[in-house]
């Protein structure tokens, strides 16, 4: 089973939610006969990314790292499970196409608002950007990115999995 976002906002934390919804996961996993539980992060800290530290203190571990430092940390329910990899595709985050692209999905409520402010900013200052909104699981696993929720991409080359406000948007492409 794999866990797309894990989060909870700051003034919840510190009263024992992470640890409920992770719980909560475990048990429904198990409950659906899956081999383990995986999530994505890195070995920092990283915006919209599970905490390293959390995961580790949890019981889970790194199986694989795409060459982006995005990790696949996983948590097996049995000795023996196998472990999970990320796909070629993921592993080595690139597209062929110019300009600022952006893969995304609709499980975080966030893109609603945030993608449309990227598209609408690009649009305004004439900067080459394209969308592109993953819709399946099969779209996903082929996407080249580990990161589906949300990745921008510049000429082809990995740039981040924050998403960002126009004034965000416009400080990193003045770079």
């Amino acid at each position: 089973m794999f866990i797309d976002c894990l989060w909870v906002s700051g003034s919840f934390k510190g009263h024992g939610y992470s640890n409920d919804l992770l719980n909560a996961c475990i048990s429904d996993s198990k409950d659906k006969g899956k081999k383990g539980l995986c999530i994505l992060s890195s070995s920092k800290k990283k915006p919209f990314l599970a905490d390293p530290k959390y995961l580790k203190y949890k019981g889970f571990s790194v199986c694989d790292e795409a060459d982006n430092g995005i990790q696949l940390w996983y948590l097996p329910f049995s000795t023996g499970a196998e472990p999970p990899a990320f796909k070629e595709c993921a592993k080595y985050p690139h597209t062929d196409e110019a300009g600022y692209i952006l893969y995304y999905t609709s499980q975080c409520p966030f893109n609603a608002k945030y993608v449309p402010v990227l598209e609408k900013t690009a649009k305004e200052n004439n900067i080459p950007f394209r969308s592109i909104h993953i819709e399946s699981g099969e779209e996903a696993r082929n996407a080249p990115t580990p990161v589906t929720n949300y990745a921008l991409f510049f000429d082809g080359e990995y740039l981040t999995n924050e998403q960002m406000n126009e004034t965000k948007f416009l400080k990193l492409i003045a770079r």
